[in-house]
């Protein structure tokens, strides 16, 4: 009995609560990405694509306030990845089957690459896990799963935009899943944007280039947003050149390298 005691005791110590802010977030980005495979499964494309852009602004949103507030956990850690792969792994690929895939001559085609984007995605989900602080926080090794799920909503957004502009739409789609699938587990290097410092103070005409294009894409947002999404898969070799030719952060010595505390991953 008394052995059970401690042991209880242990246990509480281990876990003694979660943060509810940022927890609260990431079960909204997750209602999203749930909102979506439920869209996508009665016929509602579009809608599910927005759901899935929802999905993005609260996953970036709870890792943020999570830092800001201190209330990064373990806990945390776990449950933005498996919102994460909902969200932007099974959602997208359930949304880009029913879409466009399932209508291709042999269906096995297009179950086979919808799982194999959702496979990709918890594969970088995983491996960013792992070498979360050990990495170069101003790139990604890999396309980030929100990107490659965004490339998918933005497609289908931009395609019902512009009026079904591709009739043999299966086979372009399915070449894009399996590039955007082999981009998720490569070493290809994206630029992070961790490093810019938004309460910091920036060059004027930087704050005149962000509002005009806020002003650009709130214009044409479907049309825009693809585009965007399409120079950011476009510049991987841009960025991996540049990740090659700078120089390293700066280690700290050993004497100064203390226990990585757990943070709350963003944009994995």
């Amino acid at each position: 009995m008394a052995f059970r005691r401690r042991r209880k005791k242990r246990d509480r110590r281990r876990f003694r609560g979660v943060f509810l802010l940022p927890n609260l977030i990431t079960t909204a980005s997750l209602f999203a990405g749930f909102y979506a495979i439920i869209a996508a499964i009665d016929g509602r494309f579009l809608a599910a694509a927005w759901a899935i852009f929802i999905a993005l602004v609260l996953d970036g949103l709870d890792g943020r306030i999570a830092r800001i507030t201190h209330s990064t956990s373990g806990f945390g850690v776990q449950y933005d990845s498996l919102a994460d792969l909902v969200s932007f792994g099974v959602a997208p690929a359930l949304l880009v089957y029913l879409w466009a895939l399932k209508g291709l001559p042999y269906k096995q085609f297009g179950w086979v690459a919808a799982f194999l984007f959702v496979v990709c995605g918890a594969l970088r989900l995983a491996r960013f896990n792992v070498q979360s602080g050990s990495m170069d926080p101003r790139y990604f090794n890999g396309l980030p799963i929100p990107a490659a799920a965004m490339v998918v909503a933005t497609a289908i957004a931009f395609y019902y935009q512009i009026g079904e502009w591709a009739p043999e739409k299966h086979v372009y789609v399915l070449v894009t899943i399996y590039l955007l699938s082999f981009l998720m587990v490569s070493n290809i290097k994206f630029f992070s944007f961790k490093k810019v410092e938004l309460f910091q103070r920036h060059p004027f005409q930087t704050l005149v280039a962000l509002v005009l294009l806020f002003v650009i894409v709130a214009t044409a947002p479907e049309i825009m947003g693809f585009l965007l999404m399409v120079v950011y898969v476009a510049s991987g070799p841009i960025s991996t050149y540049m990740y090659y030719r700078r120089p390293a952060e700066p280690e700290k010595g050993k004497e100064e390298i203390q226990p990585l505390k757990p943070t709350h991953p963003q944009d994995g």
